[in-house]
């Protein structure tokens, strides 16, 4: 299982890039795993200024649809397009095509709240 260790990561499965003032998000090696073919990925909420922990969509696998939650507060700036037609991208390569959403985040702060790699390993394998 692939979990790089310069990311930040959530309970929620979620990963996050942080690049100056942006967050680049998307849901983990072990999420996509555990939800199976991923069909479809929906975020209509761009341009939408969310506070951490709404829902910022949902991503959709061939048994079941899973809410997206905001690891972050801020402004979504960014879909990845890309999705639309290749979904799958979730499932082949999570944390570089598949991404989800870049994010201008509001508070700083809050990234302090984020899990490192080792906690989230060590979340996963509990």
């Amino acid at each position: 299982m692939n979990i790089p260790s310069e990311l930040k990561y959530t309970k929620d499965h979620e990963w996050v890039k942080i690049e100056g003032d942006v967050a680049i998000i998307g849901i983990t090696d072990f999420a996509q795993g555990e939800l199976g073919d991923i069909v479809y990925v929906e975020v209509e909420t761009l341009d939408e200024t969310l506070e951490v922990d709404e829902v910022f969509g949902t991503v959709e696998a061939v048994k079941t649809v899973s809410d997206l939650f905001l690891p972050l507060s801020g402004e979504i700036i960014e879909f990845n397009e890309g999705l639309e037609d290749e979904p799958e991208n979730v499932n082949s390569d999570p944390y570089g095509a598949g991404w989800m959403i870049k994010l201008k985040f509001s508070d700083e702060s809050q990234i302090e709240n984020l899990l490192s790699a080792d906690a989230y390993k060590a979340l996963i394998s509990g």
